[in-house]
Order: C-alpha cells, then sequence, then structure tokens
C-alpha cells in the first residue's frame, strides 16, 4: 500500500472544541485518516503507528510544542508537523521552522483553510512521490540484465558476467556489435543497475550530429559564442553530470574533437565553447561502436590515445545468427509485448514458423527481429503464427547472392550491383548500408569493368 493510500494525520489539540473542528475539516478530504490527541504523552505513545502529519498545539498541559516537535523529529524525521499557536511569534514561528516544523500557524478564523491546504499539499507531494518510487522500480525491472538482454547461448551468459562487472564500478565500457544487436539497451542496463542508478542516463548519437555542432552538443556553449548562440547551453556532458553518458558510435567523432574529448576524460571537466571557465564533471563513460576501432587507429583515423582512454571493459555483442535458440525466447517477448500493447490476445508460433526463424540469418539483429515479428503478428487472423506469416525483407537479397557458388571477390561485386540497383546507383547511401567507403564501391566496379 502506497503511502498516500493510507495517509494519517495525527491532530493534537487540548482544546475539546478546537479539537473537533480540525478534525472535521482535515476528514473532508476521504483520502485523509484522522485521529486527534489532547497531550503529548498520548501522542509519543503512538508514534509507532507513523502517521504523515501531525498538527501541534504549541502549548499543551504536559508539554510544550518546541520539545515535542524535537522529540516527534528524533523519532521519525520524515513525519510532517504543522504547528498551531495562539500567539503571533515571528521569533518563535522562525526557530520552529529551523528545527524542521513544515508550518507555523496562528489560530485565527481563516486558519482552517490554511491548515486543510497545508495538508493536501503535503498528500499531493506524497502522491508524487510515490508514484516517482513506482517508476524508478518499473525502470530498474525493466533494464534488469535478464530482461534487457534476452537468451540463455553460453554468449549471452557470459555477457550478463560483464554487465555485472561494469554496473559495479566505474570503470569506462565500450560495447562493440553489429547495427541492431541493442548497445544502447546494454548501456541502459548498466546505468540502471549501478550506484547512478537515480541520476541522468544521456545518450548522444555521433553519426546524428552535424560535425560544426558536436563540440557545442557535447560540452555547451556561452550565449554569442557563434553565430546562432542566442542563449546559453550546458551541454552533454554536463546534463550526464553525476549520472552516465553513453556516445554511440564514437568512430565517427572528427579527429580534431578527439582531442578535446580526450582531454575532458583526463581532467574531469569541461570548457563550454566562448568561455575560459572550466566545469568539474563526474559522469560514468559508456561507449559504442560497430566498426573496430584498432583498425582506425592504425588507419589513423582514430586518436591511439583517446582509444586506450575510452575502451575500459569491452563488452561485444554476439550477432543473432551467432545466438542459436536465443531467435526463438526473443520473438516469444516481442510477440508478448506487442500483443500486450495493441490489446491483441497472446499469439504463438507454429513449429514450421519457428523452423524458419531458426533458418534466417537476421543481417539486422534483434532489430530486425522485432521488426519482422510484429508484423507476424499484425498478419496473422488467428492465435497462431504460421511461416507464411514471417516474412523477411531481405531474403529475396539472400537468395540472389547464394544461387551461385562464387569467389569472394564476385560476391562483393554483386552484393554491390544489388543494392545499387536497389537504391537508383546512390553509392553514398549504399557505401553507408555496407559500411564500406564509396571508393571501394568504385574501385570494385571498375575492376570488372563498371
Amino acid at each position: 500500500m502506497s503511502r498516500a493510500q493510507n495517509y494519517k494525520v495525527f491532530v493534537v489539540e487540548d482544546n475539546d472544541w478546537f479539537n473537533k473542528m480540525i478534525v472535521h475539516s482535515l476528514s473532508q478530504n476521504p483520502d485523509i485518516t484522522v485521529r486527534s490527541f489532547f497531550n503529548g504523552a498520548d501522542l509519543l505513545k503512538s508514534l509507532h503507528e507513523v502517521p504523515n502529519v501531525i498538527t501541534l498545539d504549541y502549548k499543551l498541559p504536559d508539554t510544550t510544542g518546541n520539545v515535542l516537535l524535537q522529540k516527534i523529529k528524533e523519532y521519525n524525521s520524515n513525519i510532517e508537523v504543522i504547528i498551531i499557536s495562539e500567539q503571533d511569534d515571528i521569533e518563535v514561528a522562525v526557530e520552529l521552522l529551523k528545527q524542521g516544523a513544515y508550518d507555523y500557524l496562528v489560530k485565527s478564523p481563516d486558519m482552517h483553510s490554511r491548515l486543510f491546504n497545508n495538508v493536501n499539499n503535503l498528500l499531493k507531494k506524497s502522491s508524487l512521490e510515490d508514484r516517482i518510487e513506482y517508476l524508478q522500480n518499473e525502470v530498474e525491472r525493466k533494464f534488469t540484465f535478464s530482461n534487457t538482454i534476452i537468451g540463455q547461448s553460453k554468449a549471452i551468459l557470459d555477457i550478463f558476467s560483464l554487465l555485472q562487472k561494469a554496473s559495479s564500478s566505474n570503470i569506462n565500457v565500450s560495447i562493440t556489435g553489429e547495427t541492431g544487436t541493442g548497445k544502447e539497451l546494454v548501456a541502459k542496463a548498466i546505468h540502471y543497475n549501478s550506484d547512478r542508478k537515480n541520476k541522468p542516463f544521456v545518450a548522444v548519437n555521433m553519426s546524428a550530429i552535424p560535425k560544426e555542432l558536436v563540440e557545442s552538443e557535447l560540452f555547451g556553449h556561452e550565449k554569442g559564442a557563434f553565430t546562432g548562440a542566442i542563449e546559453k547551453r550546458k551541454g552533454k556532458f554536463l546534463e550526464a553530470n553525476g549520472g552516465t553518458i553513453f556516445l554511440d558510435e564514437i568512430a565517427e567523432m572528427d579527429l580534431s574533437l578527439q582531442s578535446k574529448l580526450l582531454r575532458v576524460l583526463q581532467e574531469r571537466e569541461v570548457t563550454p565553447v566562448g568561455s575560459n571557465t572550466p566545469i568539474k564533471i563526474d559522469c560514468k563513460l559508456i561507449i559504442a561502436t560497430h566498426q573496430d576501432l584498432k583498425h582506425l587507429v592504425d588507419e589513423k583515423k582514430f586518436r591511439e590515445d583517446l582509444f586506450f582512454r575510452i575502451m575500459g571493459l569491452k563488452i561485444n555483442l554476439p550477432p543473432l545468427r551467432d545466438r542459436g535458440h536465443d531467435v526463438l525466447l526473443i520473438a516469444k517477448k516481442h510477440i508478448e509485448e506487442f500483443c500486450k500493447s495493441n490489446q491483441m490476445p497472446i499469439k504463438t508460433l507454429s513449429e514450421k514458423a519457428c523452423q524458419k526463424l531458426l533458418s534466417y540469418p537476421f543481417p539486422g539483429n534483434v532489430r530486425e527481429l522485432k521488426t519482422v515479428i510484429e508484423v507476424a503478428v499484425v498478419m496473422s487472423d488467428n492465435d497462431e503464427i504460421e511461416d507464411h506469416h514471417i516474412m523477411f525483407q531481405h531474403s529475396d537479397l539472400i537468395t540472389q547472392i547464394t544461387n551461385d557458388e562464387l569467389t569472394l571477390r564476385e560476391y562483393t561485386y554483386k552484393i554491390i550491383r544489388i543494392m545499387l540497383s536497389k537504391y537508383n546507383d546512390d553509392i553514398p547511401k549504399v557505401s553507408k548500408i555496407l559500411d564500406i567507403s564509396p571508393a571501394t564501391i568504385y574501385r570494385v566496379l571498375k575492376e570488372f569493368n563498371h
């Protein structure tokens, strides 16, 4: 039961008429349970019931408000105390507020409405705190390792061990793996299972930020630092202060900015664009890439000193095709989630549908599997998903490529030709999809006289 659902208010007032008036006023809210006392001794005997709020008459027959306030706060500092007095004494009020009283009210015609508003505000605050606590628990549940990465293959069980190590310290973490393997989900799981879980998790996709804006995006800028800087911005590192910053596709970072990032990591401080004043930061760094950073270092496209600084604990996510029957576990999980979110009866996979899923290599990994499953659920007209409901967008490509026995060079050429045909000879787009340079595409085409 939440605090707000069982909200208790104790009224301590020795004047019988005034006591009843306060109880009557607060009882107008059906969410509040009110109990009255006429002296301090009886109240202290009942503190084990842990009321949320105590309205406390400053002058009682057996004690005074300041003495009783101190004892209440010593017993449980979370109990809110509202002092009610006949005297409008500023010095006394200030002293009581310093000791932890929530408010000091003087007995007057409008006191009941003020008291009612005070208690209702505290109730709303308690409801909000309950809601925040619930959401935090939901986030933690969602990002438990077993909920984040579904699977029982040896490759995945090995990953669980690394995730535990990554979460239990402030070591930098580097996550590698093909596109669609769930690198950001893993980064979130590390954050929400660490001591930083109640602090921000800030994700930055380096490939999605124009090069000229990366420095400002990461480190912030002062107003007027450059054309278009119409207001001050603190940047992603400061947004993540105390928590975790996740730099996805780190390989896309320009060399000139790599040196600035290295300095930030070494000094643990950022200097916004247009400022000369560094600001201290404390955030855990997690990076991710689908590229081979060591290879980029060898090609002088990535700084070696930054490479060694950011690698930390390396977690390599296996592609879905190497995870065996994990495919079916993930598929069933996505079926349940999709059906629940769309208020549909939970569907099952037929044996042939399972075999079809297991025989497909999933070049788009978990991301592709999720899309395939969602389409299959929609296409199925009953409570079972058949094999013909499982449709792969790349199946035609796989068939075209593997029909003939070719050399690796010939396969490379064939893949490039198929993709160019599919995307209207858009070489930059095909280059990005295949993760090869445009120069490589031109060289292969030239080699085969096209």
